[in-house]
């Protein structure tokens, strides 16, 4: 599956929400059903930086394809996390590297209803997301 088609299926998923309480709901929906990351991984090399909640995001690189594992002690944090990670894991750098926070923020429909803060820290994510994967 490629990224365009997994940020189609996101895009599927939230259009059904009118209302943005429900598509916060939906995010903490999807974290609560995240792993998460072992407390070893939660690290100053794992962690986001910019981002107002504690982050974290790990990097595992099989063969030229790179997988990705996230964590956050706010819900809303780990659900975008966790969007980001089934978005980007998977494909290889240059199909990680042509997405960027800001078509993700625009498919699910959170462009806008996030604050500054929590989207200042998604870009961060984004970011570091595309620095593991060169």
């Amino acid at each position: 599956m490629n990224i365009k088609h997994t940020l189609t299926e996101i895009e599927d998923l939230f259009s059904i929400f009118d209302d943005p309480k429900d598509k916060f709901s939906q995010l903490m929906d999807i974290a609560k059903e995240s792993n998460g990351i072992p407390e070893s991984d939660r690290n100053d090399k794992s962690k986001v930086s910019g981002c107002t909640s504690q982050a974290w995001v790990v990097c595992e690189k099989q063969d030229d394809k790179y997988f990705f594992k996230c964590d956050s002690d706010a819900l809303i944090v780990k659900g975008l996390l966790s969007l980001l990670c089934k978005i980007y894991s998977g494909h290889k750098s240059k199909d990680i590297q042509a997405v960027n926070h800001a078509d993700i923020l625009n498919k699910v429909g959170l462009s806008g209803l996030i604050s500054v803060q929590r989207t200042n820290g998604f870009a961060s994510a984004v970011s570091k997301i595309h620095e593991m994967s060169i």
